[in-house]
């Protein structure tokens, strides 16, 4: 119930009016049955987003720090996504990746849309990074169709850091679903989990127009924290 108020009466019209999305490929996303959209990720804000031009309810799996943000803000966030039927995943290890694999795969068998970001976080300089296997796994295990979305213009919309979102359109692509049914039974092999979530990644890629890094986006993330911390050591 709280989703679709979100969604019809409070939140969906006024995100509709302010960023004006332009919508492209809608009609590839299935009107029923389970399906996974894999996107990219560049904002905050991709998490409404998107949820507010699909016909179809979405549930993310979203990353487990949003249920549990201290101050108004973050209770505020945390109650959001509780309210709105999203699930928390904890990023912390191989044990956690396959909890959230069983998650999506429950979501999948309930004939439900399952949104991931592969690339396992936001990116933090607009480029597109190396996905995880994951979604792939899912999409294997379940044998399901994958979706893939390109979020174009939300990084300048919301870069990381930035609270207060910057008022200006977006657009949304949806291409043609990708049919994995030839790995059937394959899910356990790293080396086909690979190939298919590169597949996911280069359909992404080509709807987005990203420039891409062959590398995890965390760890790319880390190494540049790192570096900011010895540039500020050696400023000290």
């Amino acid at each position: 119930m709280f989703y679709r108020l979100l969604k019809y009466v409070l939140l969906g019209p006024l995100l509709r009016m302010l960023f004006r999305p332009r919508i492209e490929g809608l009609e590839h996303v299935p009107a029923e049955g389970a399906a996974i959209v894999a996107g990219n990720h560049l904002s905050f804000s991709d998490h409404f987003l998107m949820p507010a031009i699909l016909k179809r309810r979405i549930t993310f799996l979203a990353k487990a720090e949003y249920f549990t943000g201290k101050g108004p803000k973050g209770r505020l966030t945390a109650a959001f996504f509780r309210s709105a039927g999203q699930i928390p995943v904890d990023r912390s290890g191989k044990e956690a990746g396959r909890a959230a694999i069983r998650e999506g795969l429950g979501v999948l068998a309930r004939g439900e849309l399952l949104g991931i970001y592969p690339e396992g976080t936001r990116s933090h300089d607009g480029r597109l990074y190396k996905g995880k296997v994951g979604v792939a796994a899912m999409a294997l295990g379940a044998g399901v169709p994958v979706v893939p979305c390109a979020m174009v213009g939300t990084f300048e919309v919301q870069p990381p850091g930035k609270v207060v979102p910057r008022i200006r359109p977006v657009t949304i692509r949806f291409g043609p679903p990708l049919d994995f049914s030839r790995y059937a039974g394959l899910e356990g092999e790293r080396a086909v989990l690979r190939a298919v979530t590169d597949e996911i990644m280069a359909a992404i890629l080509a709807l987005s127009g990203q420039e891409y890094v062959d590398r995890y986006a965390g760890e790319v993330k880390a190494e540049a924290e790192e570096a900011r911390k010895r540039a500020r050591r050696r400023s000290r």
